[in-house]
C-alpha cells in the first residue's frame, strides 16, 4: 500500500508541469532508469542551436498562433492582388507602343535609304525636291517615334511606381509577420533546457517539441531572407525609375529638337521653291550664283586675314594676344548644320565650313540673340552688306581665326581688339532680313574656326557639352 502511494507521488513528480528538479531530489524515490533518461535528455538538449532551446512544450494556443502566420505567409503568396491586374494590363500596353515604335523605325529606314539612293543622282531641281521631301517625311516620322517613346516611359514609370507600391506593401506584411514570431518566441524564452525535458511527459513530446521549435526557426530564417529579398528589389526598382525618368526627359529635349529641325526643313524647301519657281534652269542659274558669292566671300577672308596677320607682325602685337581657348559664341542648343555636313542644304555648292548653332528664343527660333568674341582678339573684318551676307572676322593667336556669319547687327568696329565674351553683334539668318543673304533658311548663328586660314571643325576646339 505504502508502495504503491510512493509509486504514485513520484509519477506526479515526473509528469506533473511547474514541478521542479530540486522537489525530486527532496522525494529520493526516482529510480535509476529515470536518471539516465534525464542525463541522456539533458545531452541531447545541448548540443541543439541556442534558438532550439529557448521554448517548453507546445500549448495549444502558440501552436494556434504559429499556425495562423504559416498560414498568413502562404496567402500572401498565393494572393494576387489588384494591382498586379493592372500591371499586366500596362505590360500590354508597353508591348504595343514598342511595336508602333518598331514600325515608325522601319520606314524611317526607307525614307534614309531613298535620301542617300538621291544624293548620288545628278544635281537637279527634281532631284533636291525628292531629297526634300523625304527628309521632311523622316522627320515627321521622327517625331511620331519620339512622342509613342515618350508614352512608352510614361507607361513604363506608372508600371514601377506600382511595383514600388506592391513591394512597400510586401515588406510592410513581412514586418507584421516577423514581429508575430518575435512576440512568440519572447514568451517562450525565459524557460530553461532542463525544463524543455522536464515539462513533457514523454520523450514523444519531447522530440515533437524540438520540431516545432526547429520549425519556428526555419519559418523565421525564410521571413528575413524575403524581407532582405524584398528590400533589394524595392532599391533596384528606385534606381530603374530614376533612370526612366532622366531617359524620359531626354526624349522630350529630342522631340523638341526634331520640331525645330522640321520647321528648317520646311524653311528650306520654300527657300529652294521661291529662288526656283520650280523651274529647272532658274535652278541651275541659283547654284551658279550662289556657289560664286560663296567663292568671293571666302577668297574675301583669305586676303584680309593675311594682310592683317601681316601688319600684327610688323607691329608686333600677336604676341601680346597670349595662348587660345576657345568658348562657345552662343548659348549651345543644338546644331542645324554641322562641318562639311552631307545633309547641307547647300553641300552641292560649298562644303560647309562651320557650324550652324541654332537660337532659341523660349524653345522658338529667333533672331537678335547677343553673339560673343569665342576668344580674344583683332577685329579684321567687320562687314555690314545690309540685306546680304554680314560677318565679323576676328584675328587670334597662334594662327587661329574666327568668323560669325549672318549678323543682323554689328557692335564691333575694324582695326580694334576685343576681349573673350565681348558681345561682337546679334544673331540673323532670317532669309530677307539684315545681314542673312541669301544662302540661308532661318535664324542661326554660322561659326567658322580657321587655322592658318584653312576652315576647321570648331567642335574639335570648342570645350565639350
Amino acid at each position: 500500500m505504502m508502495r504503491n502511494k510512493k509509486s504514485k507521488s513520484y509519477h506526479q513528480c515526473i509528469g506533473g508541469r511547474g514541478k521542479s528538479l530540486y522537489h525530486l531530489r527532496e522525494t529520493g524515490r526516482y529510480k535509476s532508469k529515470y536518471l539516465v533518461i534525464l542525463i541522456i535528455g539533458l545531452l541531447f538538449v545541448a548540443n541543439l542551436s541556442p534558438l532550439l532551446c529557448i521554448g517548453v512544450g507546445v500549448n495549444a494556443q502558440e501552436a494556434e498562433e504559429v499556425q495562423k502566420i504559416g498560414e498568413t505567409q502562404e496567402v500572401e503568396k498565393e494572393k494576387k492582388p489588384e494591382k498586379e491586374n493592372l500591371v499586366d494590363k500596362l505590360y500590354e500596353y508597353i508591348e504595343t507602343k514598342k511595336s508602333q515604335i518598331k514600325s515608325l523605325k522601319e520606314q524611317t529606314e526607307i525614307y534614309e535609304k531613298n535620301i542617300e539612293i538621291k544624293k548620288t543622282e545628278a544635281l537637279t531641281l527634281k532631284n533636291q525636291i525628292d531629297i526634300l521631301n523625304s527628309r521632311l517625311a523622316k522627320t515627321e516620322l521622327d517625331i511620331k517615334t519620339l512622342k509613342v517613346q515618350i508614352e512608352e516611359v510614361n507607361l513604363e514609370i506608372q508600371n514601377i511606381n506600382l511595383q514600388i507600391q506592391e513591394k512597400s506593401w510586401l515588406i510592410q506584411k513581412q514586418k507584421k509577420s516577423l514581429a508575430e514570431f518575435m512576440r512568440l518566441i519572447h514568451r517562450r524564452e525565459e524557460k530553461t533546457p532542463l525544463e524543455l525535458l522536464i515539462l513533457n511527459k514523454t520523450f514523444s513530446e519531447f522530440f515533437d517539441e524540438l520540431q516545432y521549435l526547429k520549425r519556428v526557426q526555419e519559418d523565421l530564417c525564410r521571413l528575413l531572407l524575403r524581407l532582405k529579398n524584398l528590400k533589394q528589389e524595392l532599391e533596384v526598382k528606385h534606381i530603374t525609375l530614376e533612370n526612366k525618368k532622366q531617359e524620359l526627359e531626354s526624349f522630350k529635349q529630342d522631340l523638341e529638337d526634331e520640331k525645330v529641325k522640321l520647321q528648317e526643313e520646311r524653311a528650306n524647301k520654300e527657300f529652294l521653291t521661291k529662288e526656283t519657281r520650280l523651274s529647272e534652269l532658274k535652278f541651275q542659274n541659283l547654284l551658279y550664283e550662289l556657289r560664286k558669292e560663296q567663292e568671293q566671300t571666302n577668297i574675301e577672308i583669305v586676303n584680309i586675314e593675311k594682310q592683317i596677320r601681316a601688319k600684327l607682325k610688323w607691329q608686333q602685337k600677336m604676341g601680346q594676344m597670349g595662348d587660345v581657348f576657345f568658348e562657345w559664341p552662343v548659348p549651345y542648343q543644338g546644331i542645324t548644320a554641322y562641318f562639311h555636313d552631307p545633309d547641307y542644304i547647300f553641300r552641292h555648292i560649298f562644303e560647309h565650313p562651320a557650324i550652324d548653332l541654332r537660337t532659341l528664343r523660349n524653345g522658338v527660333p529667333t533672331m537678335g540673340m547677343s553673339v560673343r568674341a569665342a576668344e580674344s582678339g583683332y577685329v579684321a573684318k567687320a562687314k555690314d552688306a545690309g540685306l546680304g551676307y554680314s560677318y565679323v572676322m576676328i584675328i587670334h593667336n597662334n594662327g587661329f581665326s574666327t568668323v560669325y556669319g549672318h549678323l543682323s547687327r554689328i557692335d564691333v568696329e575694324e582695326d580694334t581688339y576685343v576681349t573673350k565674351g565681348q558681345v561682337i553683334g546679334l544673331s540673323g539668318g532670317t532669309p530677307g532680313t539684315p545681314g542673312a543673304g541669301r544662302l540661308t533658311t532661318g535664324p542661326h548663328l554660322h561659326f567658322e574656326i580657321r587655322l592658318n586660314g584653312i576652315p576647321v571643325n570648331p567642335l574639335e576646339y570648342l570645350p565639350p557639352l
